[in-house]
């Protein structure tokens, strides 16, 4: 018996080709930025939290972005292993113009000139000797302003270096006018700032923390990073990062937070960033390990969903794997 039924959904779903006609969230490698970590060792070290992913020596930091250019995908982030010795309460090593970011940039625009873009952080936990992403007092108060003043020689040194994109993550108060002011004051307008604007306190950092030795010394980030349970506060952080000159928004972590991506993404007609964090990224690599889940399927679907959500770019340790399998 055929059912009377005036509409059948089925009939766009019946081939490859007719699903393809309208599909309304497409996925590229060119809406990946991949995520590297970088150190002073001659030899790359895996990190066990995070299958797939090393710390990545200079040469091996070349190799990694030229297979990564070829496979379509044209944005990196760096991250620096930094070592101890070099950590120090007030970070002066973040601003070091021949320190190891400022030296991978200057390398990579070297081999790469303009096919590469180039973004890197500024905070500055990895060169915190108390693990925190600003400059803290005795009893561990982290510093606002000051804080401030010392990301505002970072940035200026990472863009000197040759940073196409600065992308602050520290989450202090006022640091984006504070930036734009920075760096156009040193002649570097044409970099712009990816705001990392609504960072929640999350859980899901830890494998990235092992990867850079950052953890904090003490306490948590929950007095500067945005508390999980809320929405309306991304909006205010949103409206702020717009007035100060950000050119786009991020939000961090990204798949626990697709409702504040959508938020996001309908207030602001900025581009929006999101990262998928180390722990999505590990939590998806083990279970399919384990048998639990087909690993393909789930990182393309997850991926598929922070687009549909309204990300515009996708900070991945997944993108050179999914541009691969994209482009099959």
């Amino acid at each position: 018996m055929a059912l009377d039924l005036p509409h059948r959904p089925r009939r766009n779903r019946k081939h490859p080709a007719i699903r393809a006609w309208h599909r309304e969230t497409h996925l590229g490698a060119e809406h990946f930025v991949l995520p590297l970590f970088i150190h002073e060792d001659a030899t790359d070290h895996n990190i066990a939290s995070m299958p797939g992913c090393q710390r990545l020596s200079p040469d091996s930091l070349l190799r990694e972005v030229e297979g990564a250019l070829s496979e379509g995908v044209r944005s990196v982030v760096l991250f620096p292993n930094v070592d101890a010795s070099l950590k120090t309460p007030r970070a002066e090593e973040a601003y070091n113009d021949d320190g190891l970011v400022q030296r991978s940039l200057r390398a990579l625009r070297g081999r790469f000139g303009d096919d590469l873009v180039l973004i890197t952080d500024v905070a500055l936990d990895p060169y915190n000797s108390d693990g925190h992403d600003g400059v803290c007092t005795e009893d561990g108060i982290i510093l606002n302003d000051e804080t401030v003043e010392i990301l505002m020689k970072q940035a200026v040194s990472q863009a000197r270096a040759g940073a196409d994109v600065i992308a602050p993550s520290d989450m202090m108060d006022g640091r984006i006018g504070a930036l734009r002011d920075a760096l156009d004051d040193a002649g570097h307008t044409d970099v712009s700032l990816l705001s990392y604007t609504a960072k929640y306190a999350s859980g899901f950092y830890g494998p990235f923390r092992d990867a850079l030795e950052s953890a904090p010394r003490f306490g948590d980030k929950a007095t500067y990073q945005m508390d999980p349970g809320n929405v309306r506060e991304a909006l205010r952080e949103v409206a702020e990062d717009e007035d100060e000159g950000a050119d786009i928004l991020m939000v961090k972590p990204a798949g626990p937070y697709l409702d504040v991506i959508r938020a996001v993404r309908e207030a602001t007609d900025l581009p929006i960033a999101a990262y998928q964090v180390s722990g999505e990224y590990a939590m998806l690599k083990a279970a399919s390990a384990n048998g639990w889940l087909t690993e393909r399927k789930v990182a393309l679907e997850s991926l598929v969903s922070i687009r549909r959500a309204g990300a515009d770019v996708i900070f991945t340790y997944f993108a050179r794997q999914a541009a691969r399998w994209l482009a099959e």
